[in-house]
């Protein structure tokens, strides 16, 4: 009876340890949720508002330009390597000393450069979470494993930006933030050390790609993801389908895409600058942010199934309206509320945008992102589909602070708004009977 006992006593810490490294996520979650708004302020900080804003855009857009060759870097190093621990906890402990780097180097080029590498580091973990999900979990699991996943993630990020809008509400120095955040991230790298074991089998990473749990969680950890490189023929022969009303899903679709990513580009690089010009308070810059995170996280968990029910072309049009429509009155207020009162609007236009409208345009979108490459080659689709998402979200970006600049924040808001609304225009285009049908288990 003793030995059964510590046999069942064994199989349960084992299973308990089997899921447990999930929770290693929350804080490396917490640490870099607000890391972005961090820079950008920082930077303002150093520079000004006028300097600030174009070195918050570089920032941003050499962010997003090294996303691209990272995660195709990691992907392939996911497969060769086979080995999921070591890749997740070196990128925890590595994003950990990046965060300390922020404190000690207290410059603009050191800054902006740490920020790019960090881009490079954080791209590591995501693919092989994902996979440590399906091969230590069992398969009817999968889609729990993957929402807990998502969920603990957003929870972290909430818990990040609660953090640094105290801070900021409590007028501490703005770099010294980075030794807290720097520490959580640590504790991740301490956490999946301990709980993370290697699966007694892996899989490759075109498993995610075949199960829609796995595929949402991944994307929405990371939208770039290379299974093949994409080359010119990839790009010349999905775009050629353009002539053929048959054949014009996919173009058309990607197209909707890069406006959609255009749009956040511009929109996301220019919003921390704008709120700080306005007067805004650290404290009250990282609120609006926290409360659009936490709609998201709300959207995501409660109205989810919501959406899911919904066309999927109608979804991600309603989603696409409402954020374009936000974006826009961002600009009409910074025209006729240009100040401390600025914040009223943006609590109330930025949880819509970022959180019940990206939730409705996510969840229709790539689920029609998912039907379309079931039926087709895979690789070449994604490809693509990351190589577009990557140059949009960079073009957005590195634009966005030269035209808040020179032309004003009401113009950058509106821009976006506009892109948000053609890509709505596209999508309503899409040909009937095309991968628009309702989402597939």
């Amino acid at each position: 009876m003793q030995q059964e006992s510590e046999q069942g006593g064994s199989a349960g810490r084992k299973k308990k340890r089997r899921v447990g490294w999930v929770y290693s996520v929350l804080p490396v979650s917490m640490a870099t949720g607000p890391l972005g708004p961090l820079v950008q302020l920082y930077l303002i900080q150093l520079n000004g508002q006028i300097l600030g804003t174009i070195y918050a855009s570089l920032a941003f857009a050499m962010f997003n330009g090294v996303s691209i060759p990272a995660s195709m870097f990691w992907g392939y190093a996911t497969d060769r390597l086979h080995n999921r621990k070591t890749i997740v906890v070196v990128s925890y402990a590595l994003t950990a000393s990046i965060l300390f780097a922020f404190y000690f180097l207290g410059n603009t080029p050191g800054t902006i450069l740490v920020y790019s590498v960090f881009s490079f580091i954080s791209a590591a973990a995501a693919t092989p979470l994902n996979l440590l999900i399906m091969e230590t979990e069992h398969k009817g699991k999968w889609a729990n494993a993957f929402a807990r996943l998502s969920m603990i993630s957003s929870l972290g990020n909430v818990g990040g930006l609660v953090l640094s809008t105290l801070w900021g509400a409590g007028g501490l120095p703005l770099i010294l933030l980075s030794i807290p955040l720097g520490t959580f991230s640590l504790a991740s790298a301490v956490l999946a050390f301990a709980t993370i074991s290697e699966p007694a089998f892996v899989f490759e990473r075109e498993t995610i790609v075949r199960r829609r749990a796995s595929f949402f969680t991944r994307f929405l950890a990371l939208p770039l993801m290379f299974l093949t490189t994409p080359g010119l023929v990839d790009f010349r022969r999905l775009f050629r389908g353009l002539r053929f009303s048959l054949t014009s899903y996919l173009p058309l679709f990607y197209i909707s895409t890069v406006c959609f990513y255009l749009s956040s580009g511009v929109f996301n690089t220019s919003l921390v600058p704008a709120l700080s010009t306005f007067s805004l308070s650290t404290g009250e810059v990282f609120a609006v942010i926290l409360s659009g995170m936490v709609v998201q996280t709300l959207a995501f968990r409660y109205a989810g199934r919501y959406f899911e029910r919904r066309s999927l072309a109608s979804g991600s049009i309603q989603g696409l309206l409402l954020r374009g429509g936000c974006y826009v009155l961002f600009g009409v207020f910074a025209l006729v509320a240009a100040g401390p009162g600025y914040v009223i609007p943006a609590l109330i236009l930025y949880p819509l945008a970022s959180g019940v409208a990206f939730a409705a345009y996510y969840i229709s979108t790539y689920t029609m992102m998912f039907n379309a490459i079931q039926r087709g080659n895979a690789g070449s689709a994604l490809g693509v589909y990351s190589a577009v998402i990557g140059v949009a979200t960079l073009a957005g970006s590195l634009g966005s602070g030269f035209i808040s600049v020179f032309a004003g924040f009401h113009v950058t808001f509106i821009s976006a708004g506009l892109l948000l609304f053609l890509a709505a225009a596209v999508v309503t285009r899409l040909p009937a009977g095309g991968h628009t049908e309702g989402p597939h288990s």
